[in-house]
This record gives C-alpha cells, structure tokens and sequence, in this order.
C-alpha cells in the first residue's frame, strides 16, 4: 500500500489536474466572444435574424479548429505570468492558421453567406483577446512584484554602462528577480539616438563622461558595465571615473562566456585586471585539436603547475583515452587530480609524482602508460631565482627536457609539444638561455625521428604561480608598497586559458620542428600594470598605496622579445599563431656543446658556464647586472601618471619582431 503524500504536496498537484482544463476553458470564452463580437461590429450592432441562426454551425467548428491548432502548438501548456514575445508570435501563428482552415470550411463544408468582413475581424479579436489575456496576467504579476519591494529595506542604486542588449537583458533580469536587492537608476551610452530614451522604464542618463556626476548626483553604489565587447581602453576610462566618484565597478563576462546569450545577475563580476588588457577571446579549430587528443593518451608534465593544470582542464574537454599527470610537488598534484575527477568523470586521470630528470621512473611511466602526445610544461621559470641557481636550470630546462625527448622517440610518441619562453630570444638570463638550448635539442631531434617535436613560445601569463599579478596584489594587501624594477620596464601578458588553449591548437597543427610564437598583443608597462591592481582595489596610486621602483633584477631586460630577425616569424592559418623559420644545427656539434654544457652542473665558476651557453646560443648575451645591485634611481617612488595609460589590443595584427 503507497504512502500518500503530505497534504503540502496534494494542493499542487489537484491545482495542476485542474489547470488545464481551466486554461482550454477559458480559450474556448474567449473565441467565442470574439465571434459574437466581430459580427456585433459588422453590423453595427444589429445582427440579423439569419446569421444569428446560422452562427452555431459557424462557431462550433471554429472552435474545434482552434483549439486543435492551439494545442499541436503548445499554446495550453505556457504558463502566462511568463508570456514573452515567442509565445505572442506563437499565438499569431495559432491564430492564423486556424482562421485560415476556418475559411475553407466556410467556404466549401458550411452554410453559405459566411460575411467576408467577419473573417478579418474574429482573427483580430481572437489575437487581441488571447494575447492580452497574458499580458495581463503578466503585468499583474509584476507589478505585485514591484509593489511588494519592503520600503525599509535600502536597496543599492545601479548605474548600468551601455544601453545595448546585454544592458536591456540585465535591467530586465534585475526588475524581474532581484528588484528588492537593486534599484536601477539609470543608463549612460555614447550613442546620440539613446540619449533621454527609457528602456524598461528606466532612462538613458547621459553619455559614458558623465558618470562620475552621475553618480554624485544620485547617489550610485556601484556601476554595471553591460558592454560584453568593451575594450580595455573603454574599461580603463571607465574604473578611472568610478574611482573618483567612489562607487564599485563590476562587470559582465564576454559574450563567449554568456549561458545561451543571456545576462544574469548571478553573472556580474568584479572588474580584473584581464578586462583592462582587452585581451580578444580565442577562437579554436576544435576539430583539428580533436583529431589530435580525441581517444588519444595524453601526458602532461608540470601538471600541477598554472600553464600545466589548465592544459588538463583544455584537454579533458576533448575526450583523451587517458590523461597522465607528471608532478614533482605533491600537494600541486592531489590538488589538479581531484578537480579533474569532479569535473571530468568519464576521462580516466592517471596522476604520477615523478622528476622528468630521474630517466629510470619517467621510462616506466612511459612504458606503462605508452603516450601519444606529449605537452612539457615542466620547467623552472624564475630569472632571477635561476642566476642564483644556473645548475639546476641546466638539470632541470636543458637536460630534463632532452631526457623527456629522448624517452618520447624510444617509445613512439607520435607528438611532442614543449612550451618556451620570450625569454629564450635574444636571451639575457639563465633560464631564458636554458630553455633556448631545449627549443635547439628538440628541433635538431625532430629532424631524425618519426615523433613530431614542436615548440610554443609565449609571454608572460596573468595570473600565474610566482608571477606579477599575485605578487602585487599581495603587496597591496599589506599596504603597500608595489614594487616595480624599473619604470619603463615592459612585458607581453595573455590569460593563463587563452595560452593553454593555443598551446593545443599550434600543437595539433604542427607537422614537426617548427617553433610556434603566440600574438601577444602589445606589450605593457608593468608600472601601468600596477597602477592598474591599485585601482581595481578600490585604492589610489599614489596617494593610498606607493609605487617603488627597486632596480633590474639579475638576468632581467626591459623589453622582451618573440622572435629573432633569423626566424622571421610568417603567418599561419590561425589570427593569433605565427611560425618560426627553421635554424638548422648540425647534430653532433650540438651533443658534443651540451655534454659540455653538463659538466658545469654541479660546479664550475659563473663564466666558465656562461661561455658554454655562448657557444650553444651566439646570441646569448648575460645580464653583467649582479644579485644585489640596484641601478642609480631605484627606491624612489612614483608619482601617478596625469591621465591613465592605454593597453589596446593587437588582435590579428601581424607582429612585428625588432631586434
């Protein structure tokens, strides 16, 4: 015997037996005063005798034919308080198409003298009748809604940026869900045509200069950017304005990143300091990468490090046979391994602590697991931390690598991806010079093997372990000071997802030896870049927090570089992908130079090391700066720039490489 439900649940459910019946009911009321009343207008009301005794043989079947096109389209189903402009374009639709069957029975199968005039004003009436049933319903329902705002809750004022769609979209979710919470003030667009226009009841204020007066003059806690397609230049002038005024900034995801196009409120987000580069999001040949990873498996070095566990994430979504992670830090790994089981059940994560330079564990792994592709993110990254420890960037850059190449040719590898450096052009620093000699090993082995080695250069990563970002916002926290190195210090910067996902992209389109350089837009000052965290802090720089510059760190140079003059880097099928030139080197030469290299591992004076680096890299020219010096001028503060610097994107722009 079933257990029946509790009485809170009987009352829905007897609710939801009736409802349909009701909601058929009322369509059938509705018809049938529309007929009665489009012959009352026709003849003005006086209907004749004889058309009132025919009206039941005319009326019956059109209400048949209604309600059966009515509900084939689903019209019984909506529910009203929801009535949108899909389901009045359905009700035209039903409305029509019934009218339209009710005229060849007139015509053919009913009685004769049907007046023509009636059939134009039914369908009018019937649409009107219908449709403004719902909206009023609707409209009930929201002004209930509004009405029932608590006046002694203080809600917070929104000022929304950009009077498009993506602004109409979020003042119609905010009036809909949420408008006990937020009282939408106002818009402000740069368009002549919005000016004084009212959307959803609430008006275009002004234009986008205007809104720090704006926000003085109402009173505006925070300010909405509902501009999906905003620049980083447009974001910049606009957090500079809100900052004087001293209300919050927020802002909606790319269009790319919206659920089916549309604006939530659960989607507005604080400003980051991504917004402000203007990086353009990036457009993938899915089908390409797929045929790469798709059933294939994958191993992954440096998984647990920021470029190695977004390429898990990247790769994951493409469905490989298995997924091996390498990691020598153990936390790291457990970390990235147990996000991927959550969020990707079906791919089986194999997660392996291992030191790409203990050759006897990476050879068992590589003979258990025996991967296809192979992407190498595993390196030691810091400059300055590799001039204090040039040994362990030559174990760990130049040889781990050539360790991992040479297991990847043993064991069939169909391709190798390893990810470089800016700093490996032209280079200055051991790590730079260090991943410099790898990008060598693996094109000089590509030419003698079947496994396909290829090489991703790029810039640096927002966001990153170690990496500029954290530490300024670090710095911040605690006050300040932010310290730069230099004031005209310069570097290129992409998202961590936007490198990860052109790393698999230049990796499937390799055919072996190439070096891949990513467009990196234009490079940025990193003086603006800390001026920039200061300000989405809601701070002043300058003023609450100092700028201090500290000096160029040893291996450092002020501008970095994608390529060198002898590569020339030419365009590829992919807007944001350039290739290198190939430089031959002969093989031997290079193996006898590296065994010489790895003799100043484990000792040996800085010069002696550095010569044999030179003779590897001609170009290599180190950093004569020492540890602990600091150029004349470091220490001093910086004064804040008279109007905020531009970052503009370089998106599909050829790059011009300078020597």
């Amino acid at each position: 015997m079933s257990t029946p439900p509790p009485p809170d649940l009987q009352v829905p459910a007897l609710v939801m037996n009736y409802r349909r019946p009701v909601v058929v009911f009322a369509h059938l009321t509705l018809w049938t005063l529309s007929f009665y009343a489009a012959f009352f207008l026709r003849f003005d009301g006086h209907i004749p005798a004889d058309y009132l005794r025919l009206t039941p043989y005319w009326l019956v079947p059109l209400l048949l034919l209604r309600a059966v096109v009515h509900a084939n389209l689903g019209l019984f189903h909506g529910l009203w308080r929801y009535t949108g402009m899909r389901d009045l374009l359905t009700l035209i639709q039903g409305a029509a198409v019934s009218s339209a069957l009710f005229v060849l029975y007139a015509i053919f199968i009913g009685p004769q003298g049907f007046p023509r005039s009636v059939f134009v004003i039914d369908w009018l009436l019937a649409l009107m009748a219908v449709g403004g049933m719902r909206l009023a319903i609707r409209a009930t329902r929201e002004t209930m809604r509004t009405t029932a705002i608590d006046p002694t809750v203080t809600r917070r004022k929104l000022l929304v940026v950009g009077a498009g769609d993506a602004g109409e979209m979020l003042v119609r979710e905010i009036q809909k869900t949420h408008a006990a919470k937020f009282e939408v003030v106002g818009f402000v667009d740069d368009s002549p045509a919005k000016q004084r226009e009212r959307i959803h009841g609430v008006t275009v204020l002004g234009p986008i200069a205007r809104v720090a007066d704006l926000v003085r003059e109402h009173g505006i806690n925070e300010v909405v950017v509902a501009i999906p397609s905003a620049k980083g230049k447009d974001m910049r002038q606009i957090l500079e304005l809100c900052q004087s005024s001293g209300a919050g900034i927020r802002t909606i995801p790319g269009m790319g990143s919206l659920i089916d196009g549309k604006v939530t409120i659960n989607q507005i987000r604080p400003v980051k300091i991504e917004d402000l580069l203007g990086r353009e999001p990036v457009t993938l040949d899915t089908e390409e990468i797929a045929r790469c990873i798709n059933g294939a498996v994958v191993m992954i070095t440096g998984a647990g490090g920021s470029i190695g566990s977004e390429l898990c994430r990247q790769v994951c979504k493409f469905g490989p046979a298995r997924l091996v992670l390498i990691e020598q830090a153990e936390t790291s790994l457990f970390h990235i391994h147990r996000e991927l089981r959550e969020t990707f059940p079906d791919v089986i994560v194999v997660p392996r602590i291992a030191d790409i330079c203990d050759t006897r564990r990476m050879a068992a792994v590589f003979t258990k697991y025996k991967p296809a592709v192979v992407f190498h993110a595993a390196a030691h990254k810091h400059v300055p931390m590799m001039e204090w420890n040039a040994g362990e960037s030559i174990k760990n850059n130049v040889f781990g690598t050539r360790k991992l190449a040479d297991l990847a040719v043993a064991h069939g590898v169909q391709q190798f991806v390893m990810i470089s450096t800016d700093k490996a052009v032209n280079p200055t620093s051991i790590m730079g010079v260090s991943k410099r000699v790898a990008e060598i090993y693996c094109q000089a082995l590509s030419q003698r093997s079947n496994t396909r080695f290829i090489t991703v250069r790029f810039g640096n990563v927002l966001g990153s372990a170690g990496s500029v970002v954290p530490i300024f916002q670090e710095q911040i926290l605690k006050g300040g000071p932010v310290s730069v190195t230099h004031p005209e210090m310069k570097r290129y910067f992409m998202t961590i997802p936007e490198a990860s996902q052109l790393v698999m992209q230049a990796g499937a389109m390799g055919r072996g030896g190439e070096i891949f350089v990513l467009d990196m837009g234009e490079p940025v000052k990193i003086v603006d870049l800390a001026r920039d965290l200061i300000r989405l802090s809601g701070l002043k720089p300058g003023e609450d927090v100092e700028i201090q510059f500290t000096g160029i760190r040893p291996g450092e140079k002020l501008f970095e570089e994608l390529s060198t003059d002898e590569e020339h880097a030419d365009k590829t099928k992919h807007p944001k992908i350039f290739v290198g030139r190939f430089r031959p080197y002969d093989w031997d030469e290079l193996l006898s130079k590296m065994e010489d290299l790895k003799a100043c591992t484990d000792g040996g004076d800085d010069a002696t090391l550095r010569q044999r680096f030179s003779a590897l890299v001609p170009e290599y020219k180190p950093s004569l700066l020492p540890g602990n010096t600091i150029p004349p001028g470091a220490g001093v503060k910086a004064a804040p720039p008279e109007k905020p610097a531009e970052i503009e994107g370089n998106v599909g722009k050829v790059l011009e490489f300078k020597r």
